[in-house]
């Protein structure tokens, strides 16, 4: 038959979540509303990294192609990468996000599906940035050797 709950004075004083509050345990949890947003794409030789986070930069969710159970050389093929924006974009029309600022880094192959991915869900991009860190010059050689 199963269990069944006795309540008693002592769980009646529960502390109920309050308004703003996100409610912990359960599939039923209240998921915080927002609207527009920054997407980071970290894409390497060897993976595709996809990060969204609310104007402030509070991260909200994140994924891989890792993450998505690709192993080895798959992980950083376009493939990968389009599923990793699949997985965001769901998740980012689920809580009502209209437009987004998107963020890329890095020389991969993922750059470019990662993105089309999500436009695929309708969001409004509203500016494409390339943050990828080029050295310039780099740290002084050697000396050469003297045999």
């Amino acid at each position: 038959m199963g269990k069944t709950k006795i309540t008693t004075k002592e769980n009646d004083t529960e502390k109920k979540p309050q308004e703003g509050e996100v409610k912990k345990g359960g599939p039923k949890a209240s998921k915080k509303k927002v609207t527009s947003g920054i997407v980071n794409v970290e894409a390497t030789f060897n993976n595709t990294k996809v990060l969204f986070a609310d104007k402030l930069g509070n991260a909200v969710f994140a994924s891989s192609s890792g993450a998505l159970g690709f192993r080895g050389a798959k992980k950083g093929t376009p493939f990968a990468a389009s599923k990793v924006g699949d997985v965001i974009g769901s998740k980012m029309a689920s809580i009502g996000v209209k437009d987004i600022d998107v963020v890329v880094k890095g020389v991969g192959s993922g750059r470019e599906p990662a993105i089309r991915a999500i436009m695929a869900y309708g969001m409004e991009i509203s500016s494409i940035k390339d943050k990828t860190p080029v050295p310039h010059n780099g740290p002084k050689p050697k000396k050469p050797r003297r045999v």
